[in-house]
């Protein structure tokens, strides 16, 4: 197949960003091969075409890039590996002469209190140096999607500090910017991707009650309870990373410059508060 007419490979196509990613790509007629692991494929997203690729060893990578016209690439939450998983995905990549990669980075990843940041600062720099102009970066804020369930549920429960401002993003928006730097757009550049407003915690609770209609709490939860509850499902060194996340929470939120996103996408970017209307089932909406 003509690389410039083929598929495009999605890393981690079967977690919630892979999935809108996917999602944006499919809507806009590109074929999309979705990497899983073996015996996972009937959890491909709609529209897509799974191949198997252990992201461990690499096997199957060379087979799943041969002939794409590029590759999204995502590793899994918090993985201790995550340079090394870059490090294999470069290396096919550049062996199998890939003409564009788009890396899912994260909003500061140069910042020293998060481990997983800085492990995505390296893959940043193990990719660069293989790849060049041929990769683009993309450091999304965290996403308003983490937290529509408990919004909807009446209580946003979080283990960091309910003053820290943040700045996030819609899910969809960054799906849009990642589509289109699969399509050519944007080819060298880091894109830090943060939302339209600077909110903490306790003020997204406050939209939320207006926004639906119903009460909506703010609380924040003791590490004690979120280890025991949410962070009971991580290993040992993911919890750990968490923690040392809520901690830099706690300082100083996470915030980006919102200037650079509404250029990317051509409109305005979506607040909280849209996220929350297009969230909510039709029949509350009326």
């Amino acid at each position: 197949m003509d690389a410039a007419h083929g598929p495009v490979l999605v890393v981690g196509a079967t977690g919630k960003t892979g999935r809108a990613v996917c999602a944006a790509l499919v809507a806009a007629g590109v074929p999309v091969r979705s990497a899983v692991r073996a015996g996972r494929e009937p959890s491909a997203p709609a529209g897509t075409t799974p191949v198997v690729v252990d992201m461990a060893t690499g096997h199957g990578l060379a087979a799943a890039l041969d002939g794409a016209r590029a590759a999204y690439h995502l590793a899994p939450n918090m993985h201790p590996d995550e340079v090394g998983i870059a490090a294999r995905v470069a290396t096919a990549a550049a062996d199998g002469g890939l003409e564009r990669l788009v890396f899912h980075s994260v909003l500061h990843p140069d910042d020293a209190r998060m481990p997983h940041h800085l492990r995505k600062a390296e893959a940043e720099a193990v990719l660069r140096e293989r790849l060049g102009a041929r990769l683009t970066v993309l450091r999304p804020a965290a996403y308003h999607q983490n937290l529509v369930a408990q919004a909807m549920a009446g209580m946003l429960r979080v283990p960091y500090s309910l003053d820290a401002p943040f700045t996030n993003v819609d899910l969809a928006d960054v799906a849009q910017v990642a589509a289109a730097a699969l399509g050519g757009a944007h080819a060298g550049m880091a894109l830090d991707l943060a939302g339209p407003e600077l909110l903490t915690t306790r003020q997204l609770a406050e939209q939320a009650a207006t926004a639906l209609g119903q009460e909506v709490g703010a609380v924040r939860i003791s590490l004690q309870e979120w280890r025991a509850g949410p962070g009971a499902v991580f290993d040992d060194q993911p919890r750990a990373d968490l923690t040392a996340m809520f901690a830099a929470y706690d300082d100083s939120g996470l915030t980006g410059d919102p200037t650079m996103l509404p250029g990317l996408l051509g409109h305005p970017a979506l607040t909280w508060v849209t996220c929350l209307s297009q969230s909510t089932p039709a029949w509350r909406r009326g």
